[in-house]
């Protein structure tokens, strides 16, 4: 009888390239899905497998409701990839955000320690978690220091995941994922929101809107998501249960994905201006392809992270291989191929 695995979050990006992998190696797929009044399941479309797994109702907000499907189930795997995931976003609804990333984990680990000891979990911590930290890179023992109600809401999530898992034996792993980005990624990551808005350029010249973004300076560590989620599946397949960094080990700034992006499609950007005055034109022909906006700030930002993976690599076997150009040349290929068929971006 294969193994049961649930991915709860499973029609984001990383549930469904986890959901593709964990067919690969013979699992039992099942996926839980807020009810709503249509199925956003167009990622598990577009990686061939929405037919290979069974959808089930899942309430994050609903104890009983949490309880019942793994009582029903049984499942040998959890991974928890749920919640509300834009950090912008939390400032506007901190309670909501609290609700989803924290509380929700408190329920799945009781029904695990009340009925179903035996089920690994993993949680989705995230390199948000360190916020201002105090060193570079950081590691599993680099203090957190989180700058928003999404980053405390995953340290919440985080320490309570160590905490069932070394006062109650569960097998249980927080994975702290840094930035991993692919053409799945949602349009509210501000890596889609560049590779869109520069491939509708190319595609539709002029009529195209102009790129607003927020803190050119900001730094982060991108990986390609599909290599992150065999990480999370090392991490439960190992014997012993601990927490891991997956990370590329290099960092990029906003400006940088931009540039790199525009290059991808053929543009060259000047940079000129300073703060909010600042925007990128293509050299050869002068038009301004990108330009910061005030709105796009956060009320707290996170200057620069950069993870260090050596554990997973010690441990696991697992490191990135897929290279930073090679990854914006992946997310602005697939949107310009959208761009120029008409297709919609979702």
């Amino acid at each position: 009888m294969p193994k049961r695995a649930l991915i709860t979050g499973i029609t984001g990006q990383d549930g469904a390239y986890l959901a593709r992998l964990l067919l690969e190696h013979g699992y039992e797929v099942f996926g839980g899905v807020r009810r709503a009044g249509s199925e956003n399941s167009w990622r598990l479309e577009e990686l061939g497998v929405r037919d290979r797994i069974r959808l089930v109702d899942f309430e994050l907000l609903e104890e009983s409701n949490i309880k019942s499907i793994v009582d029903a189930l049984k499942p040998h795997a959890i991974y928890n990839l749920a919640g509300q995931s834009f950090v912008s976003t939390s400032f506007n609804q901190p309670l909501y955000t609290t609700r989803t990333n924290a509380v929700a984990v408190a329920y799945l680990l009781e029904a695990l320690r009340q009925g179903h000891p035996e089920t690994r979990f993993y949680q989705a911590s995230s390199s948000e978690m360190f916020g201002l930290a105090p060193s570079a890179p950081q590691n599993e023992t680099t203090a957190f220091c989180p700058q928003s109600p999404y980053a405390i809401s995953k340290v919440y999530a985080h320490w309570l995941t160590v905490n069932y898992r070394q006062a109650y034996g569960l097998h249980a792993c927080s994975g702290i994922l840094f930035n991993h980005e692919s053409p799945l990624r949602g349009l509210g990551f501000v890596t889609r929101k560049i590779s869109v808005a520069l491939a509708r350029m190319k595609a539709l010249g002029e009529t195209a809107p102009v790129l607003e973004v927020g803190n050119l300076d900001a730094k982060r560590d991108w990986g390609f998501a599909g290599e992150y989620v065999e990480g999370m599946r090392r991490m439960l397949d190992h014997e012993r249960a601990d927490d891991y960094v997956l990370a590329t080990g290099r960092t990029h700034s906003v400006r940088e994905f931009a540039g790199a992006a525009a290059q991808a499609l053929g543009y060259e950007l000047a940079w000129e201006g300073q703060g909010l005055a600042e925007q990128g034109r293509d050299r050869r022909t002068g038009r301004v392809l990108v330009r910061v906006d005030a709105a796009n700030f956060r009320p707290v930002d996170v200057d620069a992270l950069v993870g260090d993976a050596s554990k997973a690599r010690r441990v696991l076997g697992w490191e990135s291989a897929v290279s930073f150009e090679a990854l914006v040349s992946m997310l602005v290929a697939a949107d310009f191929d959208r761009a120029r068929r008409g297709l919609p971006f979702l």
